[in-house]
């Protein structure tokens, strides 16, 4: 039977469940741009007010996952593992728990992305590092995840063209948050890379993309159903973006924190960032068959940083990608910005409040995100944060400092950052840093879509 887009389109429009069949012919027509924009436009705006059912998702992330080339490791020897975050401001994580699990004997090839919206870029981030390449040919991904253990670099062009295509799309077209679309892009990317095991990092709070407690939760338990769905041991954890994760936001600025942490160094307002890296790592770890449990694989983790062996593999990682050492060793001395500003309290009282997405906006208008596709990012862009959420202010402490190699950029995201930041008489105690985990034992529990009036 011949099928035709627009016939899809009413059809999920109207609320029928598309066939399997159906489905890969809009994935196909998506990864072979043979369907017109505008019909696909219109059939994710249809899965946008419609939704999926679980088996439609099922069916849409494994046509997207097997749309080009896969990832495979049949002579690597050791399980391979993966974390991703859904997005937040200041989020790191990724530059620990990769080396970490390498450490702990598996292979972390880790399928990362740009700054979107508010939120950072972990390859922007990587290539404030003069030559590191995060644009790889599959037979080069191999050789380093051999080598090292882990790798982190971008979709390449052949690898789930699908997603690629149709992400594009949602970006212009207002489709960015709905779980089901979210869960079939990364899940799709993911697969493709060649799982055993997978820990997902939803963001819930004022800085994520969901921050709706409930919608997170029923995405990460979408995320663990696609993921065990496909064979691949998937738990989610619920974690905290009501602030900027550790003590920096921004693009050097982040790598410089996250050597730090590697190299063992323990500072106040990097806590946190330290805390959800290893509870990641540790769950990494546990999947990856190399602990008993996820407590466990958390002291493994935390073994790791302490011996040495997880900064070691960072630097090798680095190198192998064609990064310069010297950057890493030189540390915060290397992208010194131009020029900085600090923003002082103008009265006493406790950090009660803060909007983290007003915060991410603000990095990214320093210069360190993009307004558009393919715009250029500074390395030196970001900030400091000077203080956490429940902590007591004093008048004229410092609160933030802003970076940039240009001081015209100051002035609106200096307006951001004190509508975003809430000095108030009476305490507060900041949220916990876990929410929730959601695994294949629980996921079933938060598998009913929130009700919307």
């Amino acid at each position: 039977m011949t099928l035709h887009a627009v016939d899809l389109i009413r059809k999920r429009r109207d609320g029928e469940e598309l066939t399997p069949a159906e489905i890969l012919f809009i994935v196909e027509g998506a990864a072979n741009e043979t369907i017109p924009e505008e019909q696909l436009s219109a059939w994710l705006m249809a899965v946008f007010l419609r939704g999926l059912s679980l088996a439609e998702l099922d069916t849409l992330t494994t046509a997207m996952r097997f749309s080009g080339e896969t990832l495979e490791h049949p002579r690597l020897g050791r399980r391979t593992v993966d974390k991703h975050s859904t997005g937040g401001v200041g989020d790191k994580t990724s530059f620990l728990v990769a080396p970490i699990a390498a450490a702990a004997g598996l292979a972390d090839p880790m399928i990362s992305g740009r700054a979107l919206g508010h939120t950072g870029g972990t390859l922007d981030k990587l290539e404030s590092i003069p030559g590191y390449r995060t644009q790889l040919s599959l037979e080069e991904m191999r050789h380093v995840l051999d080598k090292c253990g882990a790798f982190i670099v971008g979709q390449t062009r052949n690898l789930v063209p699908a997603d690629r295509k149709l992400y594009a799309l949602r970006d212009r077209t207002a489709t960015v948050e709905n779980p089901y679309l979210i869960c079939a892009s990364i899940m799709s990317k993911k697969l493709a890379a060649g799982l055993d095991a997978l820990v997902i990092d939803v963001k819930t709070g004022s800085g994520a993309f969901l921050r709706d407690e409930t919608e997170a939760a029923y995405l990460a338990a979408l995320m663990v159903e696609t993921g065990e769905r496909a064979g691949t041991r998937t738990v989610a954890i619920q974690t905290d973006m009501s602030q900027p994760l550790g003590r920096f936001a921004g693009n050097w600025v982040e790598v410089q924190e996250s050597i730090a942490l590697l190299r063992g160094e323990r500072e106040p307002l990097t806590e946190d960032c330290r805390e959800i890296s290893l509870i990641l790592a540790g769950w990494m770890i546990y999947l990856g068959g190399q602990a008993a449990n996820a407590e466990e694989g958390k002291r493994i983790a935390e073994e790791k940083i302490t011996d040495g062996s997880a900064f070691r593999i960072f630097r090798e990682m680095i190198a192998w990608q064609g990064g310069d050492l010297t950057a890493i060793d030189a540390g915060a001395a290397f992208h010194a910005p131009k020029f900085s500003r600090t923003l002082h309290a103008d009265r006493s009282g406790y950090f009660t409040a803060c909007d983290c997405t007003k915060i991410g906006w603000a990095v990214q208008r320093l210069g360190a995100g993009r307004e558009r596709a393919g715009e250029p990012v500074e390395a030196h862009a970001g900030i400091e944060m000077h203080a956490k959420l429940g902590a007591k202010i004093d008048a004229g402490q410092p609160l933030v400092t802003m970076f940039t190699q240009n001081d015209a950029l100051f002035a609106e995201p200096e307006r951001l950052l004190r509508v975003a930041i809430t000095i108030a008489d009476a305490p507060v105690t900041p949220p916990p840093l876990v929410r929730r985990i959601i695994s294949a034992e629980n996921k079933n529990k938060f598998l009913n879509p929130p009700q919307h009036p």
